[in-house]
């Protein structure tokens, strides 16, 4: 297992934190960050928008990337989710194991 950081962003009004306590408790993420409001300007539908956001570091391992995309077409707010995922380098060996074990699957 490799442990990674999934970024995805979510409206100001969404409900970022039971989006979080979803992942955390299907064992899809050890932890999510929650940041914003932030200020994101971009193009959507042939118009440049500038909305307010919120963004989650949803920090995880490579295996559960698929159940992740899956839980994202499910339960996002947006019609096409954001979805990048970071590989981690210099992760300290006490916070990488707690990572592992606390996005491993139950029996896993």
């Amino acid at each position: 297992m490799k442990p990674i950081i999934v970024l995805t962003t979510v409206g100001e009004r969404d409900d970022a934190g039971g989006l979080a306590s979803q992942l955390v408790g299907r064992r899809l993420a050890a932890c999510v960050n929650i940041l914003g409001p932030m200020r994101s300007i971009y193009r959507w539908k042939g118009r440049v928008t500038d909305d307010q956001e919120q963004i989650l570091l949803i920090k995880t391992v490579d295996e559960r990337i698929d159940s992740l995309r899956s839980f994202f077409v499910e339960n996002h707010p947006y019609e096409v989710p954001e979805f990048i995922v970071l590989d981690l380098g210099g992760i300290s060996d006490g916070y990488r194991d707690w990572l592992i074990e606390s996005s491993r699957q139950p029996n896993g």
